[in-house]
């Protein structure tokens, strides 16, 4: 894994736990030498990780949709920076240079893009591993919903356990890196689910 796409939102949230956090994950993901791909921004938890990561040594790359440029102000300091013109764009460029996905705590840009690169997983158009950095239970509520969609029949567990899922960015990277490429073939009969 030599890049990773972050997901992140682009407020710091009420609990400085949320900044800690995503400051962690940036100078751990800068100390293994992976690049961080993630929205452009400098403000919220984006800002946070992107400064992290930069003090660490890291390199950040930046995708940033122009009409966000103002409302999430775009990072002058990344090591490189994309201007693209939608959100498709900017999804589309974050999986062109990422070899893995990760959403830390956000709101729902972060869930949508996360649960999106997820998707292309189990619909086999990709096979870069996704996770969730879950910070002071932030995602416990989330996950129990997903344990539920697999009881009820709606996701398989074959599915749900593509989700990589831990508290510790360390541990978050180590699953990433040894999750290996799910394979890009139809889902048989029985995990045609998503």
């Amino acid at each position: 894994m030599k890049s990773l796409g972050v997901f992140c939102g682009s407020h710091a949230g009420r609990g400085e736990i949320y900044r800690t956090a995503a400051a962690q994950f940036g100078r751990e993901v800068a100390r293994r030498g992976i690049t961080i791909v993630y929205g452009g921004g400098n403000v919220g938890l984006m800002g946070v990780l992107a400064d992290a990561a930069l003090a660490t040594g890291g390199r950040v790359v930046g995708v940033l949709p122009r009409f966000l440029m103002d409302r999430e102000v775009g990072h002058a300091g990344l090591s490189e920076l994309h201007l693209v013109d939608s959100m498709h764009e900017r999804k589309a460029k974050m999986a062109e240079l990422s070899d893995a996905f990760v959403a830390l705590p956000g709101g729902l840009g972060t869930l949508e893009e996360i649960f999106e690169a997820w998707t292309w997983v189990v619909l086999g158009l990709q096979q870069k591993p996704c996770g969730l950095l879950t910070v002071g239970n932030y995602y416990d509520p989330l996950l129990a919903f997903l344990d539920r969609a697999v009881e009820e029949g709606f996701v398989s567990p074959g599915h749900r356990g593509l989700l990589k899922v831990a508290n510790d960015p360390a541990v978050l990277l180590s699953k990433l890196a040894s999750a290996g490429r799910p394979p890009l073939s139809p889902p048989a009969a029985d995990e045609s689910r998503l």
